[in-house]
């Protein structure tokens, strides 16, 4: 049977244009005639008196009300998706589309997983995620482009609700053959005499650490600075660097052994969190609820694989150093 659109066909053209960059770009994604995209944008431009994009040689550029619309579009057209899914609910189905939008490091952690269990134990849901910074996740809860958010250090706000949310404590990562490898908690200053390797300020921690701990890269010498947190734990696994980051965003290196997390003791610092959040203006769906718990259940399962494989590896150590005295 063939999908029923609930979105007026001149939205749907003109957030595909805005999203391709072109009408014939936009024409192909949709296998629709450019000449019938064209004309439903035109229209809409003479109802509403106002230019929506800038032609422009190689394509076209959305203006503010090009924008303004396209984010009503996109808006409407979760909101359709989501009544697409709770009419299925009705008819006994645990069916329909989730976006979710999730942190860098989610990708080479808790993500794949979780897209995994997700296909084998709910196979009729299907999922769509965005890998962004936290304020951009957050802007996406927000504008109606993500139904759900993983999002690291998520700022107390009225307009967003969280479902669940975790403290990870405050630490660094180093190889199991790096100087400190053998402590159980570390201090600032015992950090910064290694070199580190630094994630850019594009990234929370690094924000964090700039606002609160400056001195900690008064030696540009002693750090290197990257966008990348996967060359960050590289780097961290080679030995030399310590690295700031979460248990979370470690966990499958912790797991592995190939690094060690090691909470900073300084009393001055403050936890890091995780939470998994949704748009408190928008009823939560069934089909979202299951999506969240199964979220929820494999980033505590994550952390909990970590947390005893580091704690069995400080056992051993305190084990070795006995039997060598």
């Amino acid at each position: 049977m063939a999908r029923a659109f609930l979105v007026p066909a001149s939205l749907r053209y003109l957030d595909q244009v805005a999203r391709s960059g072109s009408i014939q770009k936009a024409a192909k994604e949709l296998n629709i005639a450019a000449s019938a995209i064209d004309r439903q944008i035109l229209l809409l431009e003479q109802e509403l008196d106002v230019e929506l994009f800038e032609r422009l040689p190689r394509g076209m550029r959305l203006t503010a009300a090009g924008d303004a619309l396209v984010t009503l579009a996109r808006r409407w057209r979760g909101d359709e998706r989501r009544v697409a899914a709770e009419i299925k609910q009705l008819q006994g189905m645990d069916q329909g589309h989730i976006r979710l939008v999730a942190m860098d490091s989610h990708a080479n952690g808790f993500l794949p997983r979780f897209v995994e269990r997700l296909a084998a134990e709910q196979p009729r849901i299907s999922l769509e995620v965005e890998i962004a910074s936290p304020d951009d996740a957050v802007t996406a809860l927000l504008a109606g482009s993500a139904d759900i958010a993983a999002i690291f250090n998520l700022t107390p706000r009225r307009d967003v609700h969280v479902h669940w949310s975790a403290d990870l404590p405050f630490g660094c990562v180093v190889a199991p053959n790096h100087p400190l490898a053998k402590a159980e908690t570390v201090s600032l200053q015992e950090v910064v005499a290694h070199p580190i390797a630094l994630q850019s300020r594009a990234l929370m921690i690094r924000r964090y650490l700039d606002a609160r701990y400056g001195w900690l890269f008064a030696d540009p010498q002693k750090a290197l600075v990257t966008n990348s947190l996967q060359l960050v734990k590289q780097l961290a696994r080679g030995g030399r660097y310590v690295a700031f980051t979460s248990e979370l965003d470690a966990a499958s290196e912790l797991a592995a052994g190939q690094l060690r997390f090691l909470p900073v003791r300084d009393k001055s610092v403050e936890p890091q969190s995780v939470s998994i959040a949704i748009d408190a203006k928008k009823p939560l769906s069934r089909i979202g609820g299951i999506i969240m718990n199964l979220l929820t259940s494999e980033i505590q399962s994550s952390l909990q694989s970590a947390r005893k494989a580091d704690a069995s590896r400080v056992s051993n150590m305190r084990d070795e150093g006995m039997s060598a005295s």
